[in-house]
């Protein structure tokens, strides 16, 4: 008989990755939200860092921001969140632009503002967002590309804090953050607005997450609404008497687009009354249902919200798609678009939009300000999408004149003017435009404004949301357009070579630790892949379920843009549980490609993991 005591079980060896060391971190327009001091990557050692690239403009951005929020409390002691913002449009590349965003969308982690991309090129980033995990010691040991990765990346950096801390190159304590001395004014950054009968004036002051009523003056503030009710609420909407809400009257009432709570609800001015009617308050995931009873149907990131055609229509930036509510039926549906970004017109049904944030609505048509292509459209009666001004995703500018070579920057906003013309908030030229349909001229009304994301008009004048001034700014309907010097640009991404012929396309995808590819019900990957132009492919274009697809690329087209969406889903590896955490993995790429001889014949786009090559 042995007594002595068995052996301790070893600790399991750390699970081998790929290291790669992490370039260091640079950027012209410096450092946010640490009181002034430049950060390099030495001062992260002993940390785990994550790099979050993102831009103000992506909703996608907005909406890893709110995923990271728990992962960074949880882990504040070993954790650092750094953002890298990487600018799409020209006015991403203003610092103050940057540092406006960082405090209206409550970033509370360094954030290096990078205009030139420099450090997006280091770490050869090709899609918003992007997270890169680096280890305490500064090597890269991760990469993800799009939503939904906040479960992969803690257990990741759980299995970083054991690992490290077992090697003595942990290092515990507080990050390098320092938050901005707060405002003081009584709106902080105000998204949209709506004239009550009362002919006061109602404004959603999203950073504060409530609603505030404003005299007829649009300054002297009445009464401040939403008390932990609202999560950075946008658009607003009269419902038009007698629509039923929850057994009462509608008249009076607004709707509110809930944003960050993806939820609509509606507010009564009479009573004060706040009631959620739409949404879970959960995002809406691919595979999610897209239409039934409006209190258990997942929404994503309303923007804002219009009665048209005895509905409440909903700008769903969040997924690139127009739904509607039914106040009678109390259900909500998809009304136009796949969930696929890009500027496609047609039947309701195929075409495809890119973050929708502004609605307008007349008789005859629903205008929306497409804002990531730059866009005005309309829909008609006849579920038709058209496009009135705006070519696609990487095209912007400051430009009138006729339609079809006009350009705007970034619109979030759209208002029906009563001469049949619509006003445009074209927030980043911070400028008021005006598209008339019967001439198909576009003029400049305004300049000087700042980041206006939304008009209202009241009797003769038009009130403007300048929303990076904080305020509510009165106009006259000017007679005559102002005069401004045409600019164009397009995105500063830089293409990627490619050689002529086959290209093979990769999408990296490795289930996160103790997780496996959900294939209960089928193939749990999708690839969606498309061009602009469309002759820039051959072959290779359409939906499948591989990651992987051999292009075949026309050798008459010499550059353009691919499109390129992926999902995996993936579970828990337990044969024991019944009901594995499963979670959905998503992106959508719009990379640029110069197709030359000297280019390279794949191209891998990483959605979680590291490319390790073929």
């Amino acid at each position: 008989m042995n007594d002595a005591a068995p052996a301790p079980t070893p600790a399991p060896a750390p699970r081998k990755r790929a290291r790669v060391r992490a370039p260091e971190l640079i950027g012209k327009g410096g450092w946010i939200n640490t009181g002034g001091k430049d950060l390099k990557l030495a001062d992260f050692r002993g940390r785990t860092l994550i790099l979050d690239f993102w831009t103000f403009c992506c909703i996608n951005c907005l909406h890893v921001l709110d995923e990271l929020r728990e992962l960074e409390e949880k882990h504040r002691d070993t954790l650092v969140i750094v953002g890298v913002h990487s600018p799409k449009f020209v006015h991403e590349a203003d610092h103050q632009a940057v540092v406006d965003a960082v405090e209206r969308y409550e970033v509370h982690h360094p954030v290096l503002d990078d205009p030139e991309l420099a450090t997006w090129k280091q770490y050869a980033v090709r899609a918003w967002p992007t997270l890169v995990v680096i280890d305490p010691e500064g090597y890269v040991v991760a990469q993800h590309a799009g939503e939904g990765h906040a479960h992969a990346i803690e257990r990741l950096v759980e299995e970083l804090e054991v690992e490290h801390g077992a090697k003595g190159t942990l290092r515990r304590g507080d990050g390098p953050y320092v938050p901005p001395e707060p405002a003081a004014t009584d709106l902080r950054f105000p998204g949209k607005a709506v004239v009550l009968p009362s002919g006061n004036i109602l404004v959603s002051d999203s950073t504060r997450h409530q609603l505030v009523e404003l005299a007829a003056d649009g300054e002297t503030v009445v009464r401040r609404i939403g008390d932990g009710e609202f999560r950075e609420p946008q658009g607003l909407a009269l419902l038009p008497g007698g629509t039923s809400q929850a057994g009462g009257s509608g008249g009076g009432k607004v709707i509110v687009a809930d944003t960050v709570n993806h939820a609509l609800c509606t507010y009564d001015p009479e009573t004060g009354a706040i009631e959620r009617v739409a949404g879970t308050g959960r995002q809406w995931w691919q595979g999610s249902p897209t239409a039934g009873p409006a209190l258990e149907v997942d929404l994503s990131s309303p923007w804002d919200v219009a009665w048209w055609q005895g509905r409440v229509w909903i700008a769903m930036a969040g997924v690139h798609q127009l739904w509607t509510y039914d106040p009678e039926s109390g259900t909500v549906g998809v009304a136009a678009g796949t969930t696929n970004e890009g500027l496609v017109d047609g039947p309701a049904a195929e075409a495809w939009f890119a973050q929708p944030s502004g609605l307008a609505a007349t008789d005859d048509r629903l205008w929306i300000a497409d804002s990531e292509t730059s866009a005005l459209r309309w829909i008609d009666i006849e579920g038709v999408v058209h496009t009135a001004v705006g070519t696609g995703l990487f095209d912007f500018g400051h430009r009138d004149g006729a339609a079809g070579q006009a350009l705007l920057q970034h619109p979030l906003g759209v208002t029906a003017l009563p001469d049949g013309s619509v006003a445009v908030a074209d927030t980043y030229n911070h400028a008021l435009r005006r598209y008339d349909p019967a001439s198909g001229e576009v003029t400049t009304l305004a300049t000087d404004l700042r980041e206006p994301s939304a008009a209202v008009l009241d009797g003769d004048e038009i009130v403007v949301v300048e929303s990076a001034r904080h305020r509510l700014t009165r106009l006259r309907l000017p007679e005559e357009a102002v005069r401004v010097e045409a600019v164009a640009h397009r995105t500063q991404r830089a293409a990627t070579a490619v050689a002529p012929g086959t290209l093979r396309l990769d999408v990296v995808f490795q289930a996160p630790a103790g997780q496996k590819l959900d294939t209960r019900y089928g193939p749990s990957t999708r690839l969606l892949v498309s061009s602009t132009p469309p002759e820039l492919l051959a072959t290779g274009d359409g939906a499948g379920t591989d990651l992987f697809r051999e292009l075949e690329l026309d050798p008459a087209v010499t550059e353009g843009v691919l499109h390129v969406s992926a999902m995996a889903a993936s579970c828990d590896d337990d044969p024991a549980n019944e009901y594995p955490a499963c979670h959905v993995h998503q992106q959508d790429w719009g990379v640029p490609v110069r197709v030359t001889a000297e280019g390279d014949s794949r191209l891998a786009l990483v959605l979680a993991g590291m490319d390790e090559g073929e």
